[in-house]
């Protein structure tokens, strides 16, 4: 049975194709238009998927969408009649997505794939997709399944049960209750920006106190025993379609939301904190009533939905101990629901047995294009751009050197990630003992605020030399501490204050032996790399460590601010050009910035991603 998956229509569009329960393709439209968060219908990521398993539109013999379209069409109906007079926003937002593209999603299919009588075209609820996209590819049996995330039709958060093919919803939150827009709103009103600033909001909580965590829970949100909450709305607006914050929250704040791209203040530093806390107590309350109630001979926990892509709460649980096991989907977002629709009718209506894999079945999460030797080259000689060719042996040495060097490169090889993380496929690579390339990185690189950390690559057998892990972290979704004896202690509060909250001068302080990938509570977001899921970047780590006696390097997704992670060669090229990036390689290929061509380009990219 040849399934494709399908998300798209909110945020974050993908396809995933699924062969006789094995995950042969997956991308987000994204990568192939480089529209940030690409919503629209993914018609580039389908042509990938057919083309990755070379068959025809005509040989797909099912298609799952990730929603279903009516039960979201009864909360928009719902919400209007709640919004009652004040429900002008909702319909001017929501009416001609609704109307003219969800509810006929399945004639948007046919106009893609072309009309056949023999193609089943279905859906999948929202968060059963979700659940499907944590369970299927997971390395267990049966585990509990934790979904939480914005809103789907009506869930924001469920609990459930998988045990080989079945997979069951024992339990749910419904809009608009919703940790994810809760911590959206909060996003927002931090002057980021909603979907795709989360992750900065979460990288600021370091730096503040959490001296707003009662007022939260005092005035927002009543939370039960069992994790389940509810939202005092009075202080919302999305709701009503607007804002995802009114006068009244801004009010509770002491004062009006920070502008984007303004300076940012003790105040959000202390929200970010307040904020993070609170759901970290959530998440983990949630997790013991989980165990509680359907875990007690299970031992195994997997995580999807947006909040799930909060690594330093995934930290925080992994190191609770509540479940001895926990694997979380590194495309946990909307783009995994591609995934998960198409698993959960491999499954649930194809009758396929699932196999499980003792690693798991996500290969990595490597699921997307791949651009061979000959093809690199030939894009290289079009275009008349310099460059050296490597055999293996002396390729990774070169690289490992260049590193060592502070050099920072853009590395391309193998087939593009699934999910939001870059993971030594689509990265950009650097020195991570160097004390000057997260700002580097941040303002010459990434066009971006000087206080956002950056991510460590460590080969698996050396974790926890560096880190207080003892288990894998191969998504990059788990947070831990950098060990003890590495740390060089700092007073944050202190600097803050001494540098009037000047961020990048806190930022420039030496945190540990590894200051690149230290955020300033000595925290890192891990990624281990394993021989076997990826040689290349493994062997490029390695032969690091013989050079240096250092096993960590700093790993970002090969982009600019604004941009999608980079897809093809050109792609790639054009962002090493664009940026302050010394190297970048290609597969067996290494380009060095001051042999190249003179660059011209109409965007003036640092301009236009100026920072304070």
């Amino acid at each position: 049975m040849k399934i494709l998956g399908i998300s798209a229509l909110y945020h974050d569009a993908a396809a995933s194709l699924v062969i006789d329960g094995d995950i042969v393709a997956a991308a987000q439209e994204e990568r192939f238009t480089r529209i940030k968060h690409d919503l629209s219908m993914p018609v580039h990521a389908i042509e990938y998927c057919l083309s990755e398993a070379k068959i025809e539109k005509e040989e797909i013999d099912m298609v799952v969408f990730y929603d279903n379209p009516l039960y979201t069409l009864d909360r928009f109906l719902e919400n209007i009649l709640y919004a009652d007079g004040d429900s002008r926003d909702i319909i001017d937002r929501s009416f001609d997505m609704m109307f003219a593209k969800r509810i006929w999603v399945h004639k948007l299919i046919d106009g893609i794939l072309g009309k056949n009588p023999a193609r089943k075209c279905m859906v999948c609820e929202h968060h059963v997709s979700h659940a499907a996209s944590a369970f299927y590819p997971s390395p267990f049996k049966e585990a509990v399944v934790l979904t939480i995330d914005g809103v789907g039709e009506w869930a924001t958060t469920t609990i459930g049960v998988g045990k080989e093919e079945e997979l069951t919803i024992k339990e749910e939150i419904r809009f608009p209750h919703s940790l994810g827009l809760l911590y959206s709103a909060f996003t927002y009103f931090c002057g980021f920006k909603v979907n795709s600033g989360d992750y900065k909001f979460m990288g600021l909580a370091p730096y503040g106190t959490p001296i707003y965590e009662d007022l939260i829970k005092e005035k927002l949100l009543d939370i039960k025993e069992d994790g389940s909450f509810r939202l005092n709305m009075e202080y919302f607006d999305y709701q009503y379609g607007r804002a995802m914050t009114n006068e009244k929250f801004a009010e509770l704040f002491g004062g009006p939301r920070r502008e984007p791209e303004s300076f940012i203040t003790r105040r959000e530093m202390d929200i970010a904190a307040s904020v993070q806390k609170v759901t970290e107590e959530i998440i983990l309350k949630m997790a013991e009533h989980t165990k509680e109630a359907y875990g007690k001979t299970i031992d195994n926990l997997v995580l999807a939905g947006g909040v799930a892509l909060n690594c330093v709460a995934n930290g925080k649980l992994k190191k609770s101990g509540i479940f001895k096991n926990i694997w979380i989907q590194p495309a946990a977002g909307d783009a995994g629901g591609s995934l998960g629709a198409a698993l959960y009718a491999t499954y649930h209506y194809a009758g396929t047995k699932r196999i499980i894999n003792a690693n798991d079945s996500q290969k990595g999460s490597y699921l997307g294009p791949q651009y061979s030797v000959e093809e690199i080259e030939a894009f290289l000689n079009e275009n008349h751009y310099i460059y050296h060719r490597f055999d293996e042996k002396d390729l990774f040495k070169t690289i490992a050197q260049e590193l060592a060097n502070e050099k920072v490169i853009g590395l391309f090889q193998g087939r593009m990630e699934f999910g939001p993380r870059a993971l030594g496929n689509r990265s950009i690579i650097a020195d991570a003992r160097s004390e000057v390339m997260q700002e580097k990185l941040n303002q010459k690189i990434k066009f971006r605020e000087s206080f956002r950390p950056f991510a460590p690559s460590v080969l698996k057998e050396d974790v926890s030399e560096y880190f207080e892990l003892d288990d894998e972290s191969p998504y990059m979704l788990l947070v831990a501490k950098v060990k003890k004896e590495r740390r060089r202690m700092t007073d944050l509060q202190g600097d803050l204050e001494k540098y009037d909250y000047n961020m990048l001068e806190v930022v420039k302080q030496k945190r540990s032996d590894i200051p690149a990938v230290t955020h300033v509570d000595y925290s890192a977001r891990i990624q281990t790399v394993k021989e076997e899921t990826n040689p290349y970047y493994y062997h490029v780590i390695d032969e690091f460590k013989k050079l240096t006696g250092n096993g960590v390097i700093v790993n970002t997704s090969f982009n600019v601010r604004g941009e999608p992670i980079v897809c093809t060669p050109k792609n790639a090229y054009e962002c090493f050009m664009r940026t302050d990036m010394d190297v970048l390689v290609l597969e067996n290929f290494i380009l060095y910035k001051e042999e190249q061509p003179e660059w011209t380009d109409s965007i003036d990219w640092r301009k236009q991603y100026a920072l304070d």
